[in-house]
Formats: structure tokens, sequence, C-alpha cells
């Protein structure tokens, strides 16, 4: 049914054992706000919540008088509702996938092909890179998030490698020093960083195994005596050890910046970018792909020589990591994340509680709105009926429409809107 271009979704959940488990988990959270009829088991993995049409999580519409089943369906029938611009650009596919991620765990040291490499990837390896697209992401926190990204400044690398011996082992005499003598040189720094890093995730297993549980059991010892063992990073270092003991991805740590971000803060990974998230809850938009090169803290496939030599090796710090948003000049309460990726767009829509009505402005191409606090009742020309939102309800809103809520929690609202704003 055409007519109808405005409704809710019923959004994939996956269980991957990273993931927080039963109601710690906001996707847990938000599923049952969203659909108060859904069964959370307490022993469960909730991890990550899937809003859009991609093959592998297809949101299903919760409107009777749609015969389509799911989003993806409804799209190829109706690529109208995308926006010139958008079908036009992507072929009549929606071109992002949003997520609400819940991490209980870290994911994998991994980085996102650029879209020459997953075109090679895909062709050579299919069963590990199941599509030729690029996949930046964006990850914009919920609560407080923490994750490793982008290699850090040569200096504190240089500074782990004389406070951490054993991992000064396994990346090298000779590689350390050409680090240090590379300083002041960009191009000698990105080739020496390179060396080291590759040296190092290519260690020998029995090698990588001994040199970790001799830096554990230091760690382990010296804080025991009331040492400070913050010059190796060592509160980090035991966490993803006793969850990945054994792992040369516990050594990336000295690598990688770890970044912090608070509610409303974000981080934007581009193609090449290495990271890996540790804990907390977060929105993620990305590019409609599934394409990750995985090489340490995971059980799942790592193709180590692929990273290693795809990867951006430009130091800098942490503060260069987080992302901006920029105040919607148009809407107050609307915060703009805008990468520099066509694929998607995604605002912060932050309704204060002295405001009663509010109208989700139309832009020029579909996009999909998730709530994440209050309660308001939605009309829509393009709805045909009332909509009730709340807590995890997640709404499909074609190009050029608007909804207008009527709201009714006395807090405000708190949502997140993924588009293409080409």
């Amino acid at each position: 049914m055409e007519e109808v271009r405005v409704f809710p979704l019923s959004c994939a959940v996956q269980n991957y054992a990273w993931g927080k488990v039963g109601l710690d988990s906001e996707v847990a959270k938000l599923v049952v706000g969203g659909d108060t009829s859904a069964v959370i088991e307490a022993d469960k993995h909730y991890a990550e919540l899937w809003m859009g049409a991609h093959p592998k999580g297809d949101a299903l519409i919760k409107d009777n008088r749609i015969a389509q089943r799911t989003l993806g369906q409804w799209i190829a029938d109706y690529p109208a509702c995308l926006g010139s611009k958008v079908k036009d650009t992507f072929q009549g596919q929606l071109p992002f996938l949003f997520k609400v991620l819940s991490v209980n765990t870290a994911l994998s040291i991994q980085a996102h092909p650029n879209r020459e490499l997953a075109g090679r990837l895909h062709a050579q390896f299919p069963e590990h890179y199941p599509d030729n697209n690029h996949k930046p992401e964006m990850a914009v926190a919920l609560t407080h998030f923490e994750g490793l990204c982008g290699f850090r400044p040569v200096e504190e690398i240089i500074g782990f490698l004389k406070s951490v011996p054993e991992f000064h082992a396994l990346v090298g005499s000779e590689t350390a020093g050409e680090l240090v003598s590379s300083r002041g040189e960009a191009d000698r720094t990105s080739l020496a960083l390179k060396k080291c890093f590759t040296r190092m995730m290519n260690c020998e297993k029995k090698v990588f195994v001994d040199q970790l549980n001799m830096l554990v059991k230091r760690v382990t010892e010296e804080a025991a005596a009331g040492k400070d063992t913050s010059d190796s990073n060592s509160e980090l270092l035991l966490r993803l050890h006793s969850q990945y003991p054994g792992d040369i991805g516990c050594f990336s740590i000295y690598f990688l910046n770890r970044i912090v971000l608070e509610p409303g803060d974000a981080m934007f990974l581009g193609a090449n970018e290495p990271h890996a998230y540790l804990n907390g809850d977060c929105i993620e938009c990305m590019a409609c792909s599934d394409n990750t090169v995985r090489a340490g803290l995971t059980p799942k496939f790592i193709d180590v020589n692929t990273l290693c030599e795809m990867l951006n090796y430009s130091p800098a710090p942490a503060s260069a990591k987080i992302f901006p948003s920029i105040q919607d000049p148009s809407d107050p309460f609307v915060y703009l994340y805008d990468p520099p990726v066509p694929d998607f767009t995604v605002m912060r829509i932050q309704v204060p509680a002295s405001v009663r009505q509010y109208t989700v402005a139309p832009v020029d191409c579909a996009g999909i709105l998730l709530v994440i606090e209050g309660e308001a009742t939605g009309t829509s020309a393009a709805a045909l009926s009332d909509i009730t939102l709340s807590r995890g309800t997640v709404l499909f809103i074609s190009a050029n429409e608007s909804v207008s809520l009527h709201i009714t929690s006395p807090s405000g609202m708190t949502m997140y809107r993924a588009c293409s704003l080409l």
C-alpha cells in the first residue's frame, strides 16, 4: 500500500557473545519498550538492534495495511520512497544500516575496507567478505562508552616501548629504533609504525603468549605490592586478558588510542581506521555492508596480513578522534553528525520538557527514527492514522514526509534519526 509512507518497524536483534546480557542491555530495553509482548531471556546476549533493510536483518513492517512483510521488500516495490537523489545514487537501495549496540566484552581489533579493497576481498573470499561495499561508520554514545580508535601519537607508543619490556620484545629492538629515529618525518613515521605493528601481529603464538603471561603476572604482582602500574595501561590490559586470554589483541592497547565517549559524543570510523569497541551502549550508523577485517580479540575469522596492509598508519591524539555534532540552523533541537561520506547522516533530536508540539521535519531522503526517551502521539498525512511513540519505537519515514508529535511525557523526548542528506 503506497499511500502509507510512514510506518513502525519491528527490528532484528543479533545475539553475539560480546553483547550485554538480559535487561542490562540497552538493546533489550529498547526491544521491550517497542513491543511489550517481547520476551527477554535473563541469560541471553542482546548485542545489536539492526534498523534497516540489510538482508541479514531486514526489519519487519508493523502495519497490517501493508502487504509487504519487510522494509527491503517495500523499498524494492516503492523505490520513490527513498527520494530521487538517494534512489539514483544508490541504485534503489537504502544506503545505510542504523543500529544500537550494547557492548559487554570487547569487540575485535578491526577495520573496514574502502570500496576498492572491498571489491577485491569479496571476489576472492566471499565467505568472509559478504559484499563489495565500503563500511564507514559512526558511533554515538548512549551511555558511558569506551573504545580503541586510531594509532596513538608516536611519543605515547615510544613511552610504552620503554615502560613495557614485554611489548618491546614483540616489536623488536631494531624496529622500535626505527620508530624512535623517524620522529618529525610523517612518511617515515607511518612506515616505521606499520613495520612495528605488523611485526607484533605476526609474532609466533608461543612467543606472544609467553610475553603476555609474563606481562600479566608482572603487573598483577606490582599492583598487589601497591606499585603504580598505569605506565603499563594495566587496568585495561587485565580486563582484556580476562576476556580473551592469550590473545595478541591485548597488546594493541599500546598502539591504539583509548577513547571515552559520554552520551551524545561521537566518533567516526573511516575506511582503514583500526578500532575496537570495549564497553557501553551506542547508536551506530554505517554504509549498508557487513565487511570487517579482524585481527585479534575475537573467535571469528582473522586476516592479519590484510589488516596490517590496509591500515591508516597516521598517528593522532585521542581528542582528534571525537567527531563533533553541529546544531541544525533551522531547528534548535536537532544536532547533526554529518560525516565526510554520502551514505548517511545521524541526527540527535532533543526536545525539552517545555515543548509539547514538535514536528519531525521532512527531508528529501528516507529516514529511520528511533525513540530513546519519552512518549508522544504522532500524526502524519503519510501514516493515515495516529502512531503511538515511546521508548524503543522505530519509524520508517519516506522522503519529504513529516511527523507531528504531541508529546505526553513530562521530561521531553530524545530521538535519533538516520538518513542520507546528499
